[in-house]
C-alpha cells in the first residue's frame, strides 16, 4: 500500500562525543521514508529545500526507491539547516542553531498523484499544515502524526483540532505528559485517546516503547547497542519503520501493531549505529529481520512450568 510522508528535509551539522557530521542529510520527512522504504511501496515525500540542496542528497533518496515529485526546489532560498551537539549522556543535547529558511514558508500542496495514499505519516510540522495536508487527501486508511513541545506548548488549540483527525500519535514520554497534565504514562496515553486518536505508541529512549490502544498496553523493549554514535533521528525512524510495516501488511490488529513497534524500534537502533542516514542507506532485509529477532528475545523467556 502507497505510504505518503510529509515533514522537513534538512542539513544537519552534529557533533558527539564519538564524532562529526557537518551538512549532513537530514529532517523528519528523510528519516521517516528512509526507514519505511524498507517495506513501504512506493513512499511519497512531500517537503521544501532550497537551491543549495546537494543534488548528491536527491540521488541518495532515489536509490531508495523514494517518490520526489512532492519535493518543491525554491531556487532563491536556503535548505533548512540545524546544528547540534550531544552530551556523553546522549539523551541530552544542545541546539547550536536552527535556521528554518526555506521550511519556514513551508506550505505543502499535495500532487494529484499522491491524493488518494492510502497511509499518510506527517512528520513535526505546525498541526494546522498537518490539518491542511489531510484536506488534501481522499480518504486515507490510517493517519499517523507527531508533535513537539513547541507546538503543545504554543499552538494547543490548534493541536486539539488535529488530534481529533489523527488514528496515530507518537509521542516521546516529556511530550506526553506535557500535553496531559499526567505523570502516568499508561493514563497519559489515555488521556491522549480521549482527544481524538485510537493508537497512541509513547517512545521511552533508552526504555523503549509503549503502545496503548483502548483493548490494548504493549510494552517493547529497547535494544542494548553498545556502540551510539548518533542518536538524531531515530525517533522518526520509529515512525518510519512502523508506518512502512503498516503499509506494507495493510493490517491494524494488535497483534500486527505490535509488530510495527518492534519493526520501527528495530530501524531507530539501526540509525543510531551511525551519524545522519548513513546506516539506514545501506540495509539488508536479513539484517532488519534479524533485528526484530533479537528484540523478540530480549522478553521471551520460558515459565519453567
Amino acid at each position: 500500500m502507497s505510504l505518503l510522508v510529509v515533514g522537513s528535509v534538512a542539513l544537519d551539522s552534529v557533533e558527539t562525543p564519538f564524532g562529526k557530521a557537518e551538512n549532513a542529510l537530514g529532517g523528519s520527512a528523510v528519516y521517516i521514508s528512509m526507514a519505511a522504504s524498507y517495506f513501504a511501496a512506493p513512499v511519497r515525500v512531500v517537503a521544501v529545500v532550497g537551491g543549495d540542496f546537494p543534488k548528491k542528497y536527491v540521488r541518495l533518496l532515489e536509490e531508495r526507491a523514494i517518490d520526489l515529485d512532492g519535493l518543491k526546489v525554491v531556487d532563491h532560498a536556503k535548505t533548512f539547516r540545524w546544528g547540534g551537539r550531544y552530551h556523553y549522556d546522549l539523551n541530552v543535547r544542545d541546539s547550536l542553531y536552527t535556521e528554518l529558511n526555506a521550511f519556514e514558508h513551508f506550505d505543502p500542496v499535495i500532487p494529484e498523484g499522491y491524493r488518494k495514499s492510502s497511509y499518510v505519516c506527517l512528520g513535526n510540522i505546525h498541526p494546522a499544515l498537518q490539518r491542511k495536508v489531510l484536506g488534501q487527501i481522499d480518504g486515507p486508511r490510517l493517519v499517523i502524526g507527531d508533535t513537539m513541545n513547541y507546538w503543545i506548548e504554543n499552538t494547543a488549540d490548534e493541536l486539539q483540532k488535529t488530534l481529533k483527525v489523527m488514528d496515530v500519535l507518537i509521542v516521546n514520554d516529556s511530550e506526553a505528559r506535557l500535553l496531559t497534565r499526567e505523570p502516568n504514562l499508561v493514563k497519559a496515553a489515555k488521556a491522549i485517546i480521549a482527544m481524538g486518536p485510537t493508537i497512541v505508541i509513547i517512545k521511552k529512549g533508552e526504555h523503549g516503547a509503549l503502545l496503548v490502544t483502548k483493548e490494548t498496553i504493549f510494552s517493547a523493549p529497547a535494544y542494548p547497542l553498545e556502540t551510539i554514535y548518533d542518536p538524531t533521528g531515530a525517533g522518526d525512524s520509529f515512525a518510519g519503520g512502523f508506518a512502512g510495516w503498516l503499509a506494507k501488511t495493510d493490517d491494524l490488529s494488535p497483534e500486527n501493531l505490535k509488530r510495527a513497534v518492534i519493526y520501527g524500534s528495530s530501524l531507530a537502533s539501526f540509525c543510531v549505529e551511525r551519524f545522519s542516514v548513513e546506516r539506514l542507506r545501506d540495509l539488508t532485509f536479513l539484517e532488519i529481520k534479524d533485528r526484530y529477532r533479537s528484540f523478540m528475545s530480549l522478553s521471551h523467556f520460558d515459565d519453567g512450568v
